[in-house]
């Protein structure tokens, strides 16, 4: 195999980064049936299958006479990157962006046997097929111009990733943050249905000041209520629109109850409090 240069490597990276992204976003598109911008970044690249194809790239040098041992070297380490990616971009951004749970043998929805299969025959594609051609076009460059055009590349790109990197710093905070208003939710309401079924039993003062503490109770509830709507007008939204797979399972139930807020009509509490008095 010949010997790259650094600018060229990097080229390697950036071309396979754009290649996954067509493919990637053709795919979801039309199983989806509208345009869908695949990835973490919000430019035209997906990084894993850079990394990935680089990856493969590499660790398959010594195996190039052995097809079948080429495959399973490179099938093997893209399928661990594209596992410890997954697990670390779901621990630090609690989103996951792709999500294998339901297939057959995966785990923890990071990586399943029909990936993990994918990765050996792209890993035979990719070095028998596809590289000697993106090569050749690399090389037939001068090396000054392939420099030249990776230094003007990666400031877009480290923008996008700076730019994306904080974006989705915010929205696990309003993760984060929406989780917390979904638990308190959770012990409003069971506090209501307490003070509820206490006004039907109390009579006379106790009755009066049941029905004062469940007023105060639902405008608490409404005001949580009124917190979801907003975190999920602004940025949540627009996450599941983009990507609908890009949600772990653990926020999946919050999603919908943020969803639910969001189109609630908002309810006049003393309407419901004289409600509950007759």
């Amino acid at each position: 195999m010949e010997m790259y240069t650094l600018s060229q490597w990097v080229m390697f990276f950036y071309i396979y980064c754009f290649v996954g992204w067509v493919w990637e976003s053709v795919y979801v598109s039309v199983c989806t049936r509208k345009l869908v911008n695949r990835g973490f970044l919000k430019g035209p690249f997906l990084p894993i299958y850079g990394s990935g194809a680089i990856c493969i790239l590499i660790v398959t040098i010594p195996f190039r006479d052995s097809l079948p041992l080429m495959c399973l070297i490179g099938m093997v380490s893209a399928t661990v990157l594209e596992y410890v990616t997954g697990a670390v971009m779901e621990r630090l951004f609690r989103v996951r962006y792709w999500d294998y749970t339901g297939k057959l043998l995966n785990v923890n929805g990071y990586i399943c046997l029909a990936s993990v299969l994918c990765w050996g025959v792209m890993t035979g594609l990719l070095v028998e097929v596809v590289h000697p051609y993106v090569a050749r076009a690399v090389l037939f460059v001068e090396d000054k111009y392939i420099t030249g055009i990776v230094l003007l590349i990666t400031p877009c790109i480290s923008a996008d990733f700076a730019t994306s990197f904080h974006a989705a710093i915010r929205l696990r905070d309003i993760l984060v943050q929406s989780e917390k208003i979904k638990e308190e939710l959770g012990r409003l309401t069971a506090k209501k249905d307490e003070l509820e079924q206490a006004l039907l039993n109390a009579g006379g003062k106790a009755r009066e000041q049941v029905a004062a503490e469940l007023k105060e109770l639902l405008v608490r509830t409404g005001e949580q209520k009124e917190r979801l709507r907003i975190a999920y007008a602004r940025s949540i939204k627009g996450l599941i629109e983009r990507n609908p797979h890009a949600v772990s399972r653990n926020y999946r139930e919050t999603f919908a109850e943020l969803k639910l807020a969001l189109l609630e009509k908002k309810q006049d509490v003393m309407d419901r409090i004289d409600e509950i008095r007759r």
